[in-house]
């Protein structure tokens, strides 16, 4: 089969590779019908790949498709020929912390060797270093519990970020436990800040802000309703926010930014220390929008010590904060219904591109570097 193999730092290729077998009994092969490129796939293509990547891992974390073929248990809840999701990480749905609704620190596959939380498909050897979903076919472990099954007739997008996107800025929304008729700021608009702001607006929010440098994402956030603050404006965020909230700060606000995928050398330093101006936005400008009281919800990815995080500051503001990788299937019931009855978060709206995978080179490339109006890429095999 084919799938998109990484090699190296900014090299990836779309390689022939042995096709996937079922090895356990909750196995289940999936054949590929669209995968999507996640900003958390640039951040290996460009930045922190190595030591953690090795050549010839497939790549991606998004894929829906058809079963083809189900292990013994798997075939307790799966069929070929069922239409289902893949959701990011890998949860049996049995242990303690899966009962609990923290499917991303599963016991059952949880990385303990790493000090890691569940395995992640197509995501370093920190995380299991199981085959990812950008290829033509994927072995799904787990799969008696972890697959959303998916009714057949509308097109794969409409479900399609089931498997990451809607259900990790579902969980950021909720983390940031926005009052009612309360006020919101989203720093960075990159798909999940995109479904941040329509998710808060749905559920309730007066106001929502966004926060970004790039002028088509300013753009489709002012399509759905928010109000756009541009980063390149030269004023700091938090001031900008504070005036247009009478002085006191936003309720709630959510990092949707991390550890950035396109910095230069000095620049990517920066961005994993967080020794930011706020005028840059992420971490330090998100907690700077807040009142006091407010709740800080991160779902943008870091990867090591954030050591000059202002731990007084939040202290002295009384700022609560919730983070974590997104618990796929605690989310998706609630999401599901929203897929099928209309289209009120726009998800139709999301990709930008939508490409064969034998351009997954060109596509890593522009979604990296912002070119062509890059918001969101799904992958065609």
């Amino acid at each position: 089969m084919k799938a998109v193999v990484w090699h190296g730092k900014e090299d990836v290729r779309v390689d022939s590779v042995p096709d996937p077998r079922i090895e356990e009994e909750t196995d289940a092969i999936i054949r590929i019908t669209s995968t999507a490129i996640c900003g958390s796939d640039l951040h290996l293509y460009g930045v922190i790949g190595r030591p953690f990547m090795r050549e010839g891992d497939i790549l991606g974390h998004e894929p829906m498709g058809i079963v083809e073929e189900v292990g013994g248990r798997a075939g307790e809840r799966l069929s070929p020929g069922d239409r289902v999701v893949i959701p990011f990480n890998i949860s049996c749905g049995d242990c303690w912390l899966c009962r609990q609704g923290l499917q991303s620190q599963c016991e059952t596959t949880q990385n303990r060797d790493w000090k890691k939380g569940a395995s992640l498909f197509g995501y370093t050897h920190m995380y299991g270093g199981v085959a990812g979903g950008q290829a033509e076919y994927l072995r799904v472990p787990m799969a008696h519990y972890g697959p959303i099954k998916v009714p057949d007739g509308p097109p794969d997008e409409r479900f399609l970020y089931l498997s990451d996107v809607l259900p990790t800025a579902w969980q950021a929304v909720q983390y940031a436990e926005i009052p009612d008729g309360g006020t919101l700021a989203v720093h960075g608009l990159g798909p999940i800040g995109q479904l941040c702001c329509r998710i808060a607006l749905h559920l309730g929010a007066e106001r929502v802000f966004g926060v970004d440098h790039v002028p088509e994402r300013l753009a489709l956030a002012q399509r759905f309703g928010v109000d756009t603050v541009d980063l390149k404006g030269g004023d700091s965020v938090p001031a900008v926010i504070r005036e247009l909230t009478g002085g006191r700060g936003v309720d709630s606000a959510i990092d949707a930014v991390g550890l950035e995928a396109e910095a230069g050398p000095v620049a990517e330093i920066l961005q994993k220390t967080k020794i930011v101006p706020d005028r840059f936005g992420g971490l330090v400008a998100a907690a700077r929008s807040l009142k006091r009281g407010g709740t800080l919800s991160i779902t943008g990815v870091y990867v090591g010590a954030v050591p000059l995080a202002p731990i007084g500051e939040l202290f002295d503001r009384q700022i609560t904060i919730r983070m974590g990788q997104a618990n796929v299937r605690r989310w998706t019931d609630d999401i599901l219904p929203l897929l099928t009855d209309g289209d009120p978060l726009g998800v139709a709206e999301l990709a930008t591109h939508r490409l064969p995978l034998a351009d997954a080179p060109r596509a890593y490339e522009i979604f990296q570097k912002k070119q062509e109006g890059a918001v969101k890429i799904v992958l065609q095999p």
